[in-house]
């Protein structure tokens, strides 16, 4: 089993909250996670048909037969069941009584907050992180991370991608797609969902991703919200403080899996991964949803943002702290350049003094360099 580093903030999380809710995609880890950490809770999943109707029936009864609670998993599917968890952890005031998950994030999300606000603790749990593949002796070449992909089933149990991810993506649209919007035609859907992997890496332009799917303003909206709750696209945001008033303010959009996002290209192997086009892109791709994990994993907030004038200086990521910036660049590339220099050294000029700046280029070779105009070179390795 690969063992993920969110385990200790989540039994941090536990024994401050009443309720801990662990949320993030289908067949991240969700429920091994919580097995994992609290061995002796019962675990309880509601997809079981008997156990649905005795908590239906019940509630009342269903939830006090757990005296020192219980992890209860896809929560989702019995919404009455909040109001009466709200009362049972206000009655008894024990921290990590209820660690709740689900494979439906939003329709979770949405009960938790009408009815367990302030009581309540999120553990966004994303699919493996390179520290977690390095511990289980799983770290191999970029091509092969963006290739496999990062959740733990595939890898673990050696499973084919191209058997794996194009059914993971068929059970998303036939069950989470059909559970929060009522979309009729799932084929339009699908194309909708593969022109989004064509754009993986690009500033989000909603009116050309709608004009190509043959779709309005308003479903186009619809469809990336339900995207990204349900954790299968990421968007960037734009960093805008006062650097320059000449920037993009649209968000660049991810994935939060690279595995997808090469099924959805239609990518069979690493061969064909590394003569397409989107290289570049899914190899950004993969490093940044590496950043945004490692926050994730610590229970922190998302800091990660890009940054890009109209004039075309840019910069792939920029993490912002109360009191410092980090700005990166990320190459796929074996040999250093000066044009992977130029967007941090334009940066370094127009960059608010008042706060530290680090500056990093990520690429594919394999030397770490100090260069004297401040830039730390580093292999994509060294992200962990």
């Amino acid at each position: 089993m690969i063992q993920r580093v969110a385990k200790n903030k989540l039994k941090e999380l536990a024994s401050k909250f009443r309720v801990v809710a662990v949320v993030g995609p289908r067949q991240s880890g969700k429920t091994t996670l919580c097995k994992a950490t609290f061995p002796r809770k019962p675990y309880i999943s509601l997809e079981n048909p008997d156990v649905a109707e005795f908590a239906t029936a019940d509630p009342n009864g269903f939830l006090k037969q757990f005296k020192n609670g219980a992890i209860l998993d896809e929560i989702q599917k019995l919404p009455h069941l909040f109001s009466y968890i709200q009362q049972i952890v206000d009655e008894n005031n024990k921290p990590g009584f209820f660690i709740l998950s689900g494979s439906n994030n939003f329709l979770m999300q949405e009960s938790i907050s009408q009815t367990l606000a302030g009581r309540v603790a999120y553990m966004h749990l994303l699919p493996c992180s390179l520290k977690e593949l390095k511990s289980a002796k799983l770290l191999l070449s970029y091509e092969n991370h963006i290739f496999n992909g990062t959740y733990p089933e595939p890898l673990y149990k050696k499973i084919d991608p191209t058997d794996w991810y194009p059914n993971y993506i068929n059970t998303y649209i036939e069950r989470d797609v059909r559970q929060l919007k009522n979309i009729t035609d799932l084929a339009l859907f699908t194309k909708f969902l593969r022109l989004c992997a064509g754009r993986t890496g690009q500033i989000l332009n909603m009116q050309s991703l709608g004009n190509d799917c043959g779709i309005d303003a308003k479903t186009v909206h619809a469809w990336l919200f339900i995207l990204q709750s349900s954790y299968i696209i990421y968007l960037l945001r734009p960093f805008y403080n006062n650097y320059n008033k000449r920037i993009i303010k649209a968000p660049k959009l991810y994935f939060y899996d690279t595995g997808v996002a090469c099924s959805l290209l239609g990518l069979q192997n690493t061969e064909q991964l590394i003569l397409h086009p989107s290289i570049g892109s899914l190899f950004e791709n993969m490093l940044i949803i590496d950043l945004l994990k490692q926050r994730l994993n610590k229970g922190l907030q998302d800091n990660l943002y890009y940054w890009r004038d109209k004039t075309g200086n840019e910069l792939d990521v920029l993490l912002d702290t109360a009191s410092a910036v980090t700005a990166i660049e990320i190459k796929a590339g074996a040999t250093m350049n000066a044009d992977y220099q130029k967007g941090l050294l334009y940066f370094k000029r127009i960059a608010d003094e008042k706060k530290a700046l680090k500056t990093i280029v990520y690429y594919t070779g394999g030397a770490t360099q100090n260069r004297s105009n401040g830039i730390e070179v580093k292999p994509w390795e060294k992200i962990i």
